[in-house]
């Protein structure tokens, strides 16, 4: 069946999982070049539930009650959501701080605590006969419960050896965060085919308007010929 354009489902920015780590990876839902936020992933409270999903935080049942307990209370679906882009601003300048050798925002670092406060209240140790780990409770209808492993995947980060290895994308307008495990520590990109690319296209072009400068001036500065003198 061929659906009319006015039907069809607008196209979504795709997740992307370059991060290395699920907090890092939630930070760059949003572009963070500039004042301006683009690239926006997370404009509802259904797109953060997609981003949990895909990133394995939830089952399709849990996802399918979160979603109708939201149609059920849309006010506390838009405070959770409000809270996720809190969050992340908050993550965002302290892992920015980290990677710049810095000492994060007093108020960032203290809304992270906050967040981290009610992960923590939720967190359980769960024992299998293999060994025992940390959790969170799956049957939870708490519209902000996505929150809550993405604070706590911060906290680990941030305390961890890891926290040397946190960088920022060096292109223009991104501002995308990720783990550098390159061997000489040397990765500048988020991603080499996106920003990389870009980076190398700005700066040829850089290059070749440099050169045509250069040669505009040169032949602008060079002193007009005149006609021989007349012979006496």
């Amino acid at each position: 069946m061929v659906t009319s354009p006015a039907s069809r489902v607008p196209d979504r920015l795709p997740f992307e999982w370059l991060g290395g780590r699920l907090c890092l990876d939630f930070v760059n839902t949003v572009s963070w070049g500039g004042v301006e936020r683009r690239n926006e992933r997370l404009q509802s409270y259904g797109d953060l539930i997609r981003w949990a999903r895909e990133a394995g935080l939830l089952t399709p049942t849990a996802a399918a009650r979160l979603t109708r307990a939201a149609e059920a209370a849309p006010a506390r679906a838009a405070r959770a959501l409000a809270d996720a882009h809190a969050l992340r601003e908050a993550l965002h300048q302290v892992f920015a701080a980290r990677a710049a050798g810095r000492a994060p925002p007093s108020d960032a670092a203290a809304t992270l605590n906050r967040f981290l406060g009610r992960a923590l209240g939720r967190l359980r140790l769960r024992a299998a006969a293999d060994g025992c780990s940390w959790t969170f409770p799956e049957e939870s209808d708490e519209p902000d419960r996505v929150l809550w492993p993405v604070a706590w995947s911060a906290a680990e980060l941030l305390t961890s050896d890891d926290a040397g290895a946190i960088r920022m994308c060096a292109g223009e307008r991104c501002g995308w965060l990720f783990l550098d495990r390159s061997r000489n520590r040397s990765r500048r990109w988020c991603d080499m085919r996106v920003c990389g690319n870009a980076a190398k296209v700005r700066r040829f072009y850089a290059r070749r308007k440099a050169v045509s400068e250069a040669a505009r001036q040169s032949e602008g500065s060079a002193e007009p010929r005149g006609s021989p003198p007349a012979e006496g």
